[in-house]
Order: C-alpha cells, then structure tokens, then sequence
C-alpha cells in the first residue's frame, strides 16, 4: 500500500472511531460531521480496493455484536438488495440531515455501515 493511500486509510479510520465516541456521548451533530467527512476521503479513493476492505474490516470490529439483527438478515439477502438497502438509508440520511435531524441522520449512516460490513 502506498503511502497516500495509507494514510487517507488512518483518516478514514481515524474519524470513524471518533464519531462512534461522539455518538456514544450523545454529540450527534459532531458524529455525523466525523462520518460525512470519512465517507468523502472514501469516495476519493473508491477505486483503492485494499483501502475499502480495510474499511469493511474496521466497520465489522466496531460493530461487532452478540444479538445483531441486520447481521442476521444481510446473511438471508443478496448483494443486489444490500446495495439497495445501504443506498436507501444514505439517502435517508442525507434528508435527515438537511432537516436538521442529526440523530435520525447518523443512526440511517450507522445502519447503512452495517450492512457494508464484513462478516
């Protein structure tokens, strides 16, 4: 991996971890300015494979849970209808955004991120 695309990695994983802080604290409006930011440095380098399955791989560390339901029903799907959901709920997001609903907004982008994750 090269060095740029390195660290647009650490970033990307870097402002990852800290929306989950802030949502955890309940800072909503500075978690979804954290996950927007990442989302835009990974769209730049959408076409580094390694650095999207590194991305794939922290979302399933941050996620990770004992009774996780969309865990559950992203294995009884196909690839097709995931893409569908995660498109649906960015898109949801993005409205609640707009609106002024960053709670609504970051729990539509986190739903979303879990059904981009790995295992």
């Amino acid at each position: 991996m090269e060095k740029s695309s390195k660290l647009a990695l650490d970033n990307v994983i870097q402002l990852t971890r800290s929306s989950e802080k802030k949502f955890k604290q309940g800072n909503f409006k500075g978690a979804i300015y954290d996950k927007r930011k990442a989302n835009e440095i990974l769209k730049a380098k959408s076409d580094d494979e390694e650095i999207i399955n590194k991305f794939k791989e922290e979302l399933a560390n941050l996620y990770s849970s004992k009774f996780d339901l969309i865990f559950d029903h992203k294995m009884r799907i196909n690839e097709s209808k995931k893409n569908e959901i995660v498109k649906l709920l960015e898109k949801k997001s993005e409205e609640k955004f707009e609106n002024g609903d960053y709670k609504g907004s970051i729990r539509a982008l986190r739903r979303s991120e879990k059904y981009l994750s790995e295992i």
